[in-house]
């Protein structure tokens, strides 16, 4: 008797003795409650509730008679018949769980989350920006509507204390204007370096958090689509600290570069 198959049985939902007999069983065909028991070594006064359950399993069949006699169910068939009821099982507690895990995940911090909605958006860039202790590092390729004048007003307010590199495109169309970025955020304590920059916005605080915006802009004016704009909040340090090494070193060849010119 491998042990294998007798854990197999088990998963199944036999008992050791239940797996132990359908095995025997499997061997002998055909045997007596007896026969059963001295092979498999489940005691006599066991082996009687054992078949019985067994059989209102449908593992096996009991045939009347003096003694009474216990014919074996096919394996293949047997397996077959249980190996499809334990994947309902699976797929019935894997929905089960599902329903359970989405119903509570957006109940649960986590490092990551996705923001829709331009308030949300600008709410949790400004809550980023007052969190900052140290430094405040920005790459702003575009500005959302109504976020410039919040934006400058808080970057201000943290310009005393905490160091500031902005890198930004020169301009951005908002709905029906064009915006100088750089002129727009160039304010005292705050170093502002301009260049050609995609339209992606960046902010990393401390090398702690940081947040990705994103956006569709129009074919014919290249205006923000502000319907299609998501930002991406992650507070993940070590993440965080990746970006903003690699900021630091863009800022230091457009900074070299603006030497040479």
């Amino acid at each position: 008797m491998k042990q294998e198959d007798l854990n197999l049985l088990k998963q199944l939902g036999l008992t050791t003795y239940e797996a132990k007999a359908y095995i025997t069983l499997s061997s002998l065909i055909q045997a007596t409650a007896d026969e059963i028991s001295d092979k498999s070594d489940i005691p006599r006064s066991k082996i009687y509730d054992v078949l019985k359950r067994l059989n209102s399993q449908d593992y096996i069949k009991i045939e009347s008679g003096r003694p009474l006699t216990y014919h074996v169910n096919p394996p293949i068939n047997v397996l077959k018949r249980e190996k499809e009821k334990f994947i309902r099982r699976i797929n019935k507690t894997g929905e089960n769980l599902n329903t359970l895990y989405e119903k509570k995940i957006s109940e649960v911090e986590a490092p990551i989350w996705r923001i829709s909605g331009l308030d949300n958006i600008i709410d949790k860039e400004l809550e980023i920006i007052r969190r900052s202790k140290k430094t405040i590092n920005m790459r702003i390729g575009f500005l959302l509507q109504d976020e410039g004048s919040k934006l400058v007003y808080e970057l201000l307010l943290k310009s005393e204390n905490v160091k500031i590199n902005l890198i930004v495109s020169p301009y951005c169309r908002i709905p029906y204007k064009e915006f100088n970025i750089s002129k727009l955020v160039n304010q005292k304590n705050v170093n502002v370096y301009t260049t050609d920059i995609p339209y992606v916005k960046l902010l990393i605080s401390d090398s702690k958090e940081m947040m990705h915006i994103y956006s569709k802009f129009s074919k014919e004016n290249g205006e923000i689509l502000p319907n299609t704009a998501i930002g991406i909040w992650n507070q993940y340090e070590e993440i965080a600290n990746n970006y903003n090494e690699r900021f630091e070193n863009q800022l230091k060849k457009i900074a070299n570069n603006n030497v040479k010119q």
